[in-house]
């Protein structure tokens, strides 16, 4: 047979001709846990089963990478509708709906497609069979196999299955093939790859939630672990919010959004959207004004609309009879020399400790006596608080509107009396999915949004961008997220034709990001994404709307 040479790190294997990636890992690397679940062939990921048909470097993607896990989650999801296929055997009518992350868990519902799509809550008896099927399935290490059918094909499979939902995304769909999974007889649409086998899927849960139920992945640094599954009721029941807009205005998934557009009924549906999200903005500012809260804190992590939320707010509480006044906490930020550093021993400007803390109390505290304070201005050119002369005093009916990414830590405003604090969470918390079973994560939509929104303000390319989104997580993941469930009030500034708008600012910036850099996967995988979606032409969009903080032409002027 013939010999081909495999390189990966400093050394080099000879190997025979088509051998998969999958047994040049048992040949030669050892992998009795698990570990490897995908790899990059020559720079492009594949899947272990790829033949080697040629001289090439291998790298391997580990369970505990970004990749990894998403492949672990999505593989899960698979192995969990697979079981309730196998169970609900002679019930075919009823369907799994994947809806939201929870954590390190989804939560899904089982719906009956013959009435109305209606959810149908399973009782711990279903639960703990569908369990003990995945944990079979898993026992066996049957192969998941892919095979690549023409469209055409797949909208005929998927239609005579009654999955309505993939069969309508396909029909938009501009390649002409479609790649499907089969696990042991199960054929499925996922948008990503999957592990080798069932057999790599060996820790999960899966229990009892609510109307549906909760299917939990691993720890992503202990695979031999799960979680406690901690429920954030305030964000959970804003999604349930989002889910029901989205069953009211009949657009639960991307395939139904792009039916929308190409039969012209879009434009109602976002007068719609953009209504309902007015109208929880004028509650919230009625709240504002019945509480008679003098302060209204606004968090939430980037790219959620922050600045034309509190913009539209004011709006609101004038509307109310009450004066806003803004406040960006980023001005009270301590002096550069005071600032901590991390790690690295860089400036670490998202630390509660690079907020002047004790200022900021001070004046909010003379604010709230009555008192007429001087608002500072950060100017981060040289590193220094500057007065030029803003003073401010709350009278009656006045409101300060304080932003920042701290604004609901305790610490920010620990001197000042609750009775004067009102909370605010924003977030983008995507309102449909791609179908059924593939989600649209959230920080997918807010990673677009930020794309777009530096290329135009900041001059930052996609690239840059892109790589500087894993700091810019893992400072939401410390300084935002633990503290979300303390709000008075969650937002969701996600709008369900927001997408296909932005696409179209978001796609010259994708294909710009250079081939042989880092980021071009993420690019890639985000330019795939984004092609499932029909575009919309931005001139419709109201100029208050969220989605003009990045597209721009909004009357805000941002």
């Amino acid at each position: 047979m013939d010999k081909i040479t495999v390189s990966m790190s400093d050394k080099k294997y000879t190997v025979d001709k088509e051998i998969s990636i999958k047994e040049f890992i048992d040949e030669y690397v050892g992998d009795t846990e698990h570990e490897f679940l995908l790899a990059m062939k020559d720079g492009k990921l594949t899947e272990l089963g790829r033949k080697i048909k040629k001289n090439c470097h291998i790298e391997l993607i580990t369970r505990g990478s970004v990749m990894g896990y998403d492949t672990y989650r999505r593989s899960l999801t698979l192995l969990m509708v697979k079981a309730f296929a196998d169970i609900l055997e002679t019930k075919k009518d009823y369907a799994v709906n994947v809806l939201y992350s929870m954590g390190t868990g989804y939560y899904c519902k089982l719906i009956n497609r013959l009435d109305d799509n209606k959810t149908v809550k399973p009782d711990d008896e279903l639960i703990n069979r569908v369990k003990n099927r995945m944990k079979e399935l898993v026992e066996q290490d049957i192969k998941i196999y892919k095979m690549s059918i023409s469209v055409e094909d797949a909208i005929t499979r998927f239609e005579k299955q009654g999955r309505f939902d993939k069969a309508n995304l396909f029909k938009y769909r501009r390649a002409s093939k479609v790649n499907i999974y089969n696990l042991d007889g199960y054929e499925d649409y996922f948008y990503g790859y999957m592990v080798f086998s069932s057999g790599y899927l060996s820790c999960f849960d899966l229990f009892s939630y609510d109307d549906g139920f909760v299917l939990m992945s691993p720890n992503k640094q202990d695979y031999s672990t799960i979680p406690e599954f901690k429920p954030q009721t305030k964000l959970f029941d804003v999604l349930k919010t989002s889910d029901e807009w989205g069953r009211m205005l009949n657009v639960n998934t991307v395939g139904e959004l792009n039916n929308s557009i190409t039969t012209g009924d879009i434009r109602e549906l976002m007068l719609a959207q953009e209504a309902l999200q007015e109208k929880q903005i004028a509650d919230i500012a009625e709240m504002i004004k019945e509480d008679g809260r003098k302060i209204v804190l606004i968090a939430g992590p980037s790219s959620s609309g922050k600045t034309t939320f509190s913009h539209r707010l004011s709006v609101q509480l004038r509307a109310h009879g009450l004066r806003p006044y803004p406040l960006e906490l980023d001005n009270y930020f301590v002096n550069r020399d005071e600032t901590p550093k991390d790690e690295n021993g860089n400036y670490d400007f998202e630390c509660i400790e690079a907020m002047d803390l004790k200022l900021f109390n001070s004046d909010m505290k003379r604010l709230l006596n009555g008192e007429e304070i001087e608002i500072p201005t950060f100017n981060f050119t040289i590193g220094l608080k500057e007065y030029k002369g803003k003073k401010l005093k709350l009278n009656k009916g006045d409101v300060l509107v304080a932003e920042g990414i701290h604004a609901l830590n305790p610490l920010m405003t620990k001197e000042l009396p609750d009775e004067s604090k009102f909370k605010i969470y924003i977030s983008a918390l995507t309102q449909i999915n791609i179908d059924e079973h593939n989600r649209i994560p959230t920080t997918d939509g807010r990673l677009i949004r930020r794309i777009v929104r530096d290329a135009r303000t900041r001059g930052n390319d996609a690239q840059r961008t892109i790589s500087m989104w894993p700091s810019v997580r893992r400072g939401e993941e410390k300084y935002i997220f633990p503290f979300q469930e303390q709000a008075d009030v969650m937002f969701n500034s996600a709008l369900i034709h927001e997408l296909s708008v932005i696409k179209q600012y978001a796609e010259p910036l994708l294909f710009a990001v250079p081939r042989d850099s880092f980021e071009y996967y993420e690019a890639k995988r985000l330019l795939k994404f984004l092609d499932y979606f029909v575009g919309l032409e931005v001139t419709n969009i109201p100029k208050n709307s969220i989605i003009r903080e990045f597209v721009g032409g909004g009357c805000f002027g941002l």
